[in-house]
């Protein structure tokens, strides 16, 4: 029975220890469970949720949820492959699979695409936070005054916040360390969707035209009743940003990996089930909120939700406290987000280096220089949506596990995960491919 015993404990701990011995070596207590599921939530709940009800809008309710099934269900597949392959070889990267699927053109290729996707990340939140920061800070003083004062400037506050709060959470060494603001988060998100819910009773339908100021989508006529129609199934242009949004809110790929290597007692099996809670309840967060956010709005709904309320419910308090959510929620994510950047960015340039602090910091600052600069001049989230989430973000999700598992795995020609690959690898590619030619039609017709 003793022989038993240790024979089991052994292989569990032979189990453990390949990933992790590669970069870590001898190995103190990990991060929780509970702690790696919020870490896990907190990477794919953010910014995305904003626009899950314009894309509600543009597919219908039956279409949105199709497509919400299938990309979710996709999600967590692709990390299945991506974590048998882990599994498999030992390797505790994104970007190291990619050297080994594809040689050193699969390292550098990955690496860009974290450091991209990453990047257009966090200039969408922080874009939200130069939208929405000066109006919450406004309404909740309460100013009357016709002059410009400092907390109106977006991109002043902007730099403010990055510089006191992002820096020095993004500058720490371990992603574990993050549990606690992403358990925060997603309090948050969860406080913003149950107010979604409430406010689907409290702005009527059709939409008030006595409004003085009006947002571009909201410059429609509301005088029918059939404004207040949900539909099943939509077919448009603006479609073409539906699964790229998606693909975007739930690309959590880049962070699953350093997240299993901080998890306590890591296994696939462990490891996977943090990924289909996180999945799983990051979906019914985003279809309870996309749904009630379209039931309000109906066809007029933005592609940044919050901005419907701003319009039509400027001094509600309960808009005003779910704004200051959101915002607090947002840069919570950012120093989550920015940490598989960071290491991508590392790995391109400096290789497999030992830790060293300069270079970690240096690194750290260099990104979020560049992220304010996006931020501050992006004219538009959906923008930032549509082109990461059709070409990164389809690559990071689908493209790239599908691909790296046919070259890496052993497994034979007929089994199900190879199947199961291949089908990864043509959906990523052209789902990505069509909505990206989509939305650059749209941007050389409305120019």
């Amino acid at each position: 029975m003793s022989d038993n015993f240790r024979s089991r404990a052994t292989e569990e701990e032979n189990e453990v220890t390949p990933l992790l011995a590669n970069e870590m070596g001898s190995r103190s207590r990990g991060a929780s469970f509970a702690s790696s599921v919020f870490n896990l939530m907190n990477a794919i709940m953010g910014s995305g949720i904003l626009g899950l009800a314009f894309a509600m809008a543009n597919t219908g309710i039956v279409g949105f949820c199709l497509l919400l099934v299938v990309v979710s269900a996709l999600a967590a597949y692709s990390v299945h492959l991506l974590l048998k392959l882990c599994d498999q070889t030992g390797i505790n990267s994104y970007e190291s699979l990619g050297e080994r699927a594809l040689d050193k053109p699969g390292k550098v290729l990955v690496g860009c695409a974290v450091l991209i996707q990453n990047i257009g990340a966090m200039s969408s939140y922080l874009f939200i936070l130069k939208s929405e920061l000066p109006a919450a800070i406004k309404s909740f003083l309460n100013a009357g005054n016709t002059g410009t004062v400092w907390y109106e400037d977006g991109r002043l506050l902007l730099i403010l916040i990055t510089i006191c709060v992002v820096l020095p959470l993004a500058i720490l060494p371990r992603v574990g360390f993050l549990g606690y603001t992403s358990g925060l988060a997603f309090l948050f998100m969860l406080y913003f969707t149950t107010v979604v819910v409430m406010k689907k009773w409290t702005i009527p339908c059709p939409l008030p035209n006595n409004i003085t100021v009006l947002s571009e989508s909201f410059q429609v006529s509301n005088s029918s009743g059939s404004e207040c129609t949900a539909k099943l199934f939509v077919l448009s242009r603006k479609s073409a940003y539906a699964i790229p949004t998606m693909a975007f809110s739930f690309l959590c790929h880049t962070a699953v990996l350093p997240i299993y290597c901080e998890l306590d007692r890591p296994t696939k099996a462990r490891m996977q089930r943090v990924t289909n809670i996180s999945i799983s309840l990051s979906f019914t967060v985003y279809l309870v909120s996309a749904l009630f956010g379209y039931l309000t709005f109906y066809a007029h709904v933005d592609s940044e939700l919050l901005l419907g309320y701003d319009t039509y419910l400027p001094h509600d308090v309960v808009v005003m406290t779910v704004r200051l959510a959101i915002l607090l929620s947002v840069i919570l994510t950012v120093p989550l987000i920015h940490f598989p950047a960071r290491k991508a960015a590392i790995l391109l340039l400096f290789g497999s280096r030992p830790f060293s602090w300069w270079i970690h910091s240096l690194t750290t600052v260099c990104i979020l220089c560049v992220v304010l600069i996006l931020a501050i001049f992006v004219p538009d989230i959906r923008n930032v949506f549509g082109v990461v989430g059709s070409t990164t973000s389809s690559c990071l999700l689908f493209v790239f596990p599908g691909l790296f598992y046919l070259r890496i795995s052993t497994q034979r020609f007929r089994s199900l995960d190879y199947i199961g690959a291949v089908f990864l690898l043509v959906f990523g590619v052209v789902v990505g491919a069509l909505s990206l030619i989509l939305i650059i039609f749209m941007w050389v017709q409305s120019s």
